[in-house]
């Protein structure tokens, strides 16, 4: 028993060895190569690289095999190698999803354009998850494939894989309709993590997108939950797909009598002032009459939605405000008389 004892803990202390050394190496690497960030990322694979590595040593050690009483048909055996699958199917996911977020770190640090890095961002998460979705399955179909009942009944199924088909796809025509929409989406350039989109009167962020939902948060952080499908089918808003920038709008309902120039040449001085204004385009229109009042309306460009919003809020009130304390005249009157 001795023998087979020494063996464990050889296994364990070489376990432990190769991870310690590979995670000291690609440590190493990183400082000496900081602008490549795939090294650090490379790190997160030290757990499923020491399960693989300790599953084949046990399977290949014969000694080990002894004190286990693994023989080629044991159960324990088979066992193992499954493990083995399993772990090897979790090292290339970690691997994968490693060298996509090296490469957009990459391209981040390299473009300028923030629409550009969003629609490689949206891109690369597909990309990933529909890599993970491939490794999985092909996993899973490595695992069964070592059970012999399953490679015996591999010839008959065969022969019916063309009505399985057929029923699993109009099953599934739903899921796979979503998995390719979102595909379109990702290559498609339509919608982007980042991008403020309106989806039945509903303005939010894009915040998340899988193969089969989007999440937009809303303004006031609710999470709305749409099918990838929606984005393909029904037409919707999106704000900031070329360009993040936005017109802010804002009307007012004022009095005949108002000066309209000089209220024109307040919006340039307050928008002067206001950090939120981009210093491109402004306007101060009056947009239509009603028998009892003027409509005007301001107009100004932000960055952002958010700093077009908050500009909006600010103007108004400010404006408002110009109006009520030196032109109170120029707000709406309810004229009861003829003077």
């Amino acid at each position: 028993m001795l023998r087979p004892l020494l063996s464990l803990l050889a296994t364990v202390a070489a376990t432990l060895a190769i991870g310690w050394i590979v995670d000291q190496a690609l440590q190493r690497i990183a400082v000496r190569q900081p602008s490549a960030p795939v090294w650090p990322l490379l790190r997160r694979c030290r757990i499923p690289l020491q399960l693989a590595v300790v599953s084949a040593l046990l399977l290949a050690a014969k000694p080990l095999q002894r004190i286990f009483h693994l023989k080629h048909d044991d159960g324990a055996q088979h066992l193992l190698l499954l493990f083995l699958l399993a772990s090897l199917g979790w090292l290339t996911v970690r691997v994968v999803a490693a060298v996509l977020e090296a490469l957009l770190s990459r391209y981040e640090s390299r473009v300028d354009d923030p629409a550009r890095v969003q629609r490689v961002r949206t891109q690369i998460s597909m990309l990933r998850r529909a890599a993970d979705a491939l490794i999985v399955v092909v996993t899973v179909a490595v695992m069964l494939l070592t059970f012999s009942a399953m490679r015996t009944i591999g010839a008959s199924l065969l022969a019916s894989a063309g009505i399985i088909g057929i029923v699993a796809g109009i099953a599934a025509q739903s899921t796979l309709g979503n998995f390719f929409a979102g595909l379109q989406i990702a290559f498609g350039d339509t919608v982007r993590i980042g991008d403020t989109v309106v989806v039945d009167g509903q303005q939010g962020t894009v915040e998340e997108i899988t193969l089969s939902y989007l999440v937009v948060r809303l303004w006031d952080y609710r999470r709305l939950i749409v099918p990838v499908s929606y984005f393909v089918n029904k037409p919707f808003e999106n704000w900031t797909r070329r360009d993040p920038g936005l017109l802010a709008a804002v009307l007012l309902h004022l009095d005949h009598t108002t000066r309209v120039d000089e209220l024109r040449t307040t919006l340039r001085a307050r928008l002067d002032r206001h950090p939120l204004w981009d210093g491109g385009e402004w306007a101060l229109d009056v947009t239509d009459t009603t028998p009892s009042t003027i409509v005007v309306r301001a107009t100004m460009t932000a960055r952002t939605p958010d700093d077009a919003a908050r500009l909006r809020f600010d103007i108004r009130e400010q404006l408002i405000a110009h109006l009520r304390d030196e032109h109170p005249h120029a707000l709406p009157r309810l004229r009861t008389t003829d003077t």
